[in-house]
């Protein structure tokens, strides 16, 4: 009896056991899953997944377009611009500029004014990283974010463009050999300037798409949502202006002066035109000489 009763007290110790240890791998099982699930949102909401995607024998071109408002563009412009240097890429077109909306100009005494300037500042901007880093790149500029406008990544499948360009490349080839066994003439020559001008262009193709496989291509326009206010301490102009814009005295003696040069002028014109006024006076004077004298009739008076 005594040896039943330990044997079942082993039993049971043994199935408490392997209960707990049972129990312990579900928990454990079950933290791993959420911490992936978890891990997994944040991913989707970060990144799409067009942008980290990988297809078996297939190839992408990766291109993404990003438009957004930022609390500060210069800094988020410098910010963007250090992590593509980080990762790998490079920044192939960056357009800072502010848009001045008002500008205004106050005087503060009559040395001193203070020119207030309305503007918004945005940056357009191009930059270019390895295709396996274009997720991580974007994440990061969607950290930098206040308020997301547009987002658009393209992955076009260009399989079937390299595998046409590999049976050209082929053809362009077998096309020469066959040129070579002609017989040396102008048409030949013709053929394979022909050839080798298709051959190179070929050869252009596949570098830019070989290019564009490794390197992907993101526009990236930001820009703050508010106006911000420039204070630019300047010269009171209007105040010296008004201090040289009006000399009695000076203005007087040149008046008076511009006025004797105007006479010299008046009495230059009139002794440059003395034919035209001797022939009027000739005529003036003919013509109150041949003017008839009026009889003047005398009434005499009647008796």
């Amino acid at each position: 009896m005594k040896t039943t009763y330990i044997r079942l007290s082993i039993a049971t110790a043994l199935l408490l056991g392997i209960y707990s240890c049972k129990k312990g791998e579900a928990t454990a099982d079950y933290e791993i899953s959420a911490a992936a699930d978890s891990s997994a949102v944040i991913i989707s909401d970060s990144v799409s997944s067009a942008a980290t995607m990988k297809v078996k024998d297939k190839q992408f071109i990766k291109t993404a377009d990003v438009n957004m408002e930022v609390k500060d563009v210069y800094e988020a412009t410098i910010s963007i611009e250090k992590s593509v240097q980080e990762l790998g890429g490079f920044v192939t077109h960056s357009n800072l500029r502010s848009n001045v909306i008002s500008e205004e100009t106050y005087n503060t005494s009559n040395e001193n004014a203070m020119l207030v300037k309305k503007y918004q500042t945005e940056n357009t901007m191009q930059v270019r990283v390895p295709t396996e880093k274009l997720g991580a790149l974007l994440t990061l500029i969607n950290d930098k974010k206040l308020f997301l406008n547009s987002r658009s990544i393209n992955a076009e499948d260009v399989t079937s463009s390299i595998k046409y360009a590999e049976l050209e490349g082929k053809r362009i080839k077998k096309t020469s050999e066959n040129i070579s066994q002609l017989k040396a003439n102008k048409d030949k020559v013709e053929l394979d300037n022909g050839n080798m001008s298709e051959e190179n262009q070929q050869q252009l193709a596949n570098m830019d798409v070989t290019d564009n496989l490794k390197y992907s291509t993101i526009d990236i326009y930001i820009k703050e949502p508010n106006l911000r206010m420039a204070e630019i301490a300047i010269t009171n102009t209007q105040n010296i202006d008004n201090k040289y814009k009006f000399n009695f005295i000076y203005d007087a003696k040149n008046a008076f002066v511009e006025g004797f040069y105007l006479i010299q002028k008046i009495v230059v014109g009139l002794i440059m035109i003395w034919p035209i006024l001797l022939i009027g006076a000739v005529i003036v004077y003919f013509l109150r000489k041949r003017k008839p004298v009026k009889k003047t009739e005398q009434n005499i008076p009647q008796i």
